[in-house]
């Protein structure tokens, strides 16, 4: 890994010097600032984990001594070389107290730039190793003792003396936790679980030593615990660097809960408390993020009086086909009972289902049937991690049951159309009406008429007169059969007025279709 170096002076000149001469170093570096103010690498260091500094230490209004000093409380570890002119060299006495890592004198050769580059990389380098070291070289009876104090255990002179130099330092606690690992590996075997959580485990740790970010506790299966010694704001740019690091390099995310900074045992249980409380508000925040600055307990939404009148619109929108109503309703529930917990949740999915069911009931439907769920409850809810999760699935089933409803109804209603036809295929030589066929297929004459009209494009009556008209065609094609006996077989008692309705349909009188058509 490259080491992270930020330059900074105050005169153009001298700073494009200095960034040529690291650039084409033959060392590993990453210049992450190159800025001409104290205050402009103070916001630097605020963002970006940093190696190294080459700063000049006389600067106008921010010395360079005075950032140095604030630098060091953003990132203890960092080193700091100061380079300047003989006449500021009354600096250096200062510059020893911080401490500096090195001091250059202008103007500076590149002979001696390297050589001091080269000896403060080598000795990053060998920082590095000894932190992956250290990490390594705690072992799982420590860990198990500090998790256990974290949670509530007495602490003996182990877990004091493994406490007190984080005490010392400043230390902040992050909960870490992979996302949907229990979803997404249900059905898989256990073996590829602890292949995740092993791949997941090393990222972590390599993120972890590389950016010295201090210590990595592993809680429980897909859990860890970070206990970091950046300051606040530092903390934070590091953790949402870490997130963004599992997302990048694997194909898995997590979430990550923040407490803040402490500097004593029991602040140190209050961040650990404050990362816990963060890391759940999951739940409702989402996951793949940075979570912090929520607080222990949450307000409870206040349930709505109007829960009962919501789950009927609800139905009304899912028997109507009304994709848009379905999640409005939906979201007005969950927004007005707001659940903190999935026990709530399924609580509310259940009194909505149930209420469903009773109207669906009503109407000779089985949502639990439909839908095909096991023992009428939605039990699948325990497993997903986010109240988003949770909405998106009910969303989908009730989608998906709108779209059963709405199907079996066309089919119902093609097959009633069918049913009608065929009545009126059967009466052909009678009189039929609307109002009779109504009444014969249990209707009022006003639905009978807008269904028919809806499902085949035209008018009942409209309907009736094509299909008597063809069986008229089809009798006058049989020149055995007089004009009149094929009025009285299509159910027309009025000469007249059956001429006059053939030639309306047809342009013609009965007896010019049979001269057109040579009968």
């Amino acid at each position: 890994m490259s080491i992270r170096i930020l330059l900074v002076d105050d005169e153009a000149v001298d700073l494009e010097w200095m960034r040529r001469r690291v650039a084409a170093s033959p060392f590993e570096l990453q210049i992450v600032g190159a800025v001409n103010t104290g205050f402009m690498a103070l916001k630097v260091l605020e963002q970006e984990q940093t190696d190294l500094i080459l700063s000049d230490i006389r600067m106008p209004i921010l010395s360079g001594i005075d950032f140095a000093r604030r630098a060091k409380k953003l990132q203890p570890n960092v080193k700091i070389v100061f380079i300047s002119g003989h006449e500021d060299f009354g600096y250096a006495k200062e510059a020893i107290e911080i401490p500096a890592s090195g001091y250059l004198l202008k103007p500076v050769e590149d002979r001696e730039l390297y050589e001091l580059l080269g000896t403060l990389c080598d000795k990053i380098e060998q920082e590095r190793e000894q932190s992956r070291s250290m990490l390594q070289a705690l072992s799982l009876v420590n860990e198990e003792l500090l998790l256990r104090w974290l949670n509530g255990a007495e602490g003996g002179p182990l877990v004091r003396s493994l406490l007190a130099p984080l005490c010392e330092t400043g230390v902040s606690v992050a909960m870490i936790e992979i996302d949907d690992l229990e979803l997404n590996l249900q059905d898989n075997p256990e073996e590829e679980k602890r292949e995740r959580v092993a791949r997941v485990t090393e990222c972590l740790k390599r993120f972890v030593a590389d950016r010295q970010a201090g210590m990595l506790l592993t809680s429980h299966h897909g859990r860890y615990v970070l206990l970091t010694a950046a300051s606040e704001e530092r903390g934070e740019s590091l953790l949402e660097e870490l997130v963004r690091e599992v997302r990048e390099r694997l194909p898995y995310t997590v979430t990550v809960g923040a407490g803040a900074f402490a500097q004593s045992e029991a602040e140190l249980l209050a961040s650990y408390r404050q990362a816990q409380a963060a890391l759940s508000a999951k739940w409702l925040l989402g996951k793949n993020r940075l979570i912090r600055g929520v607080s222990e307990t949450s307000a409870r939404g206040k349930q709505a009086a109007s829960f009962g009148d919501t789950v009927d619109r609800l139905l009304e929108a899912i028997m109507q086909y009304d994709l848009v109503a379905i999640d409005d309703r939906l979201l007005e529930l969950f927004d007005d009972s707001a659940p903190t917990g999935k026990s709530e949740a399924y609580d509310l999915i259940v009194r909505i289902t149930s209420r469903l069911h009773a109207g669906l009931a009503a109407m000779n439907e089985d949502l639990y049937e439909l839908l095909k769920w096991e023992s009428h409850q939605p039990v699948r809810l325990f497993q997903f991690e986010t109240i988003h999760d949770i909405l998106s699935w009910l969303r989908r089933r009730l989608f998906e049951l709108s779209e059963l409803l709405y199907s079996k109804k066309q089919r119902q209603k093609r097959k009633l159309i069918e049913e009608i036809m065929r009545y009126i295929e059967e009466r052909l030589d009678q009189k039929v009406t609307l109002k009779e066929t109504a009444a014969y297929f249990d209707f009022t004459p006003n639905y009978l008429g807008y269904l028919f009209l809806e499902e085949t494009g035209i008018h009942f009556s409209q309907y009736l007169n094509e299909r008597k008209m063809r069986r008229v065609c089809e009798l006058l094609s049989d020149p055995t059969l007089k004009i009149y006996e094929i009025a009285d077989r299509a159910g027309y008692k009025n000469i007249l007025y059956f001429n006059r309705q053939f030639k309306q349909a047809t342009g013609m009188t009965p007896g010019e279709y049979r001269k057109k058509h040579k009968i």
